[in-house]
């Protein structure tokens, strides 16, 4: 029988939250905003050190024997090959630009703007061509909305979409289960670096150990395939949102084994999505029947985060067991998702009231802490700080270094770049996987005609 290895540890160094390093993220507002919203808590929120966090190594038998010692063997390899070895050190974030005093919150209705000097409307409409009529390279481009300094600066729909058509996130809905994790953080009812579990394992499930930080970055060692997978019978994310496990996703995320020891590898996980939604049911809105889980958690999402930001078309989906599908299904309409990319713009803080707690958003943009990613942060896809992106090409890697995004299939997007206080908006349906390049390449068209704006 292979013993649990308990005694050795690999270090990793996590972006910690609160981030002493980031200190000069945010802006004096925000901060203000913090002090007013924490003088309004009833619950203090659990208090994240900058620290190392250990990983530690467990292999449990839940494999065929064969294939246990292989799988053990294979960890006491990495083990001894990246016991030592320093995470990727993370690099200093810009800002987050504030709300100017002069600026309406959009809560009710977004305050309509000009674009700003030196932009070209001829170079505008040029790129904003394409919600006129399906393209080659990039099929159909339904809706377009773009907020410069918190206003509305132009939006687009294709013929038979407009500004109150709510549109499909898929991928994008991963955004937003990592700001309900935020909020539940803030409330003082998650702690990130305490592990995350699942009814379904078992007492001593190694599973059972991974925090919910390696779930948000998607280092969570899951034997998950999704990218790159055509065949849908091998697909989980065609399993688990259209087959078998479509009546209870987290049922089928949660059995799922590891192939990897947790905080060692990245790979793209719509299932531990679905498992930190499944925790955050049972945090913010236990139920004994899946009709009283649903209610209760859609509550929660309205209250908590739907409402305060003015979000009212947003309609999250569940499944029967009463399981937000926090991997891949909410609508709301282009301007509904544009105030969620304004809430992430401005630090988490919407006029007075803080949603998201401190540096909660510089979590989201920070590298996940592994050598093989560095597109990805925790809930968000990023922009790597040099190069082209690993493991695979970055989404704009010729756009501004700090923009990072909500992203979802067909070409769902929720475009954030601090260095020139915008958010773009695209929602529609991609021809065909080939589009990604040719979309990001718009987008970095779209994004450099604007101009970067002063610390």
């Amino acid at each position: 029988m292979v013993r649990p290895l308990m005694n050795r540890q690999a270090q990793v160094c996590c972006a910690a939250y609160p981030v002493p390093m980031f200190s000069k993220s945010g802006t004096r507002s925000t901060r203000q905003a913090t002090t007013t919203a924490t003088s309004k808590k009833t619950a203090a929120p659990r208090a994240i050190r900058l620290r190392r966090v250990s990983a530690i190594i467990i292999i449990r038998p839940m494999l065929p024997d064969a294939r246990r010692a292989v799988m053990f063997l294979a960890c006491l390899v990495l083990f001894a090959a990246g016991a030592h070895a320093e995470a990727p050190v993370a690099t200093a974030l810009r800002p987050l630009p504030a709300q100017a005093a002069e600026v309406a919150w959009p809560t009710t209705a977004w305050p309509a703007g000009p674009l700003p000097e030196g932009v070209s409307p001829e170079k505008i409409e040029a790129a904003l061509a394409v919600v006129a009529r399906p393209q080659p390279r990039l099929g159909e481009t339904r809706a377009v909305v773009i907020i410069h300094r918190g206003k509305l600066v132009t939006e687009r729909y294709m013929p038979g979409y407009g500004p109150d058509t709510p549109l499909l996130s898929w991928s994008m809905a991963k955004s937003i289960t990592h700001a309900l994790v935020g909020i539940a953080v803030r409330r003082g009812l998650v702690d990130i670096d305490r592990p995350m579990g699942n009814p379904h394992w078992p007492a001593g499930d190694p599973r059972a150990q991974i925090p919910w930080r390696n779930w948000l970055n998607m280092i969570d060692g899951q034997d998950y395939h999704e990218i790159g997978v055509s065949d849908q019978t091998r697909n989980d994310a065609a399993k688990m949102l259209f087959g078998p496990g479509r009546l209870d996703v987290a049922a089928y995320s949660a059995s799922l084994p590891l192939i990897h020891p947790p905080a060692t590898h990245w790979n793209y996980n719509s299932a531990g999505v679905n498992l930190i939604a499944d925790a955050l049911g049972r945090v913010f809105a236990p139920g004994t029947t899946g009709a009283d889980r649903r209610s209760r958690m859609n509550a929660v999402m309205k209250a908590e985060l739907f409402a305060p930001i003015g979000m009212t078309s947003a309609q999250p989906e569940f499944d029967a067991a009463g399981t937000f599908i926090g991997s891949a299904f909410v609508y709301a309409t282009a301007r509904d998702w544009a105030r969620f990319g304004l809430l992430y713009l401005r630090d988490g803080v919407w006029q007075d009231r803080r949603i998201l707690p401190e540096h909660w958003v510089d979590f989201a943009r920070t590298r996940t802490p592994v050598e093989d990613c560095d597109i990805y942060g925790a809930g968000f896809w990023i922009t790597p700080p040099a190069g082209r992106g690993k493991p695979s090409r970055a989404f704009a890697p010729d756009g501004p270094r700090d923009l990072f995004l909500a992203q979802g299939h067909e070409g769902q997007l929720v475009v954030i770049v601090p260095s020139k206080d915008l958010v773009l908006v695209r929602l529609g349906h991609l021809a065909d996987l080939s589009g990604w390049q040719p979309l990001g390449e718009w987008v970095e068209q779209v994004v450099q005609l604007f101009p970067d704006v002063r610390e």
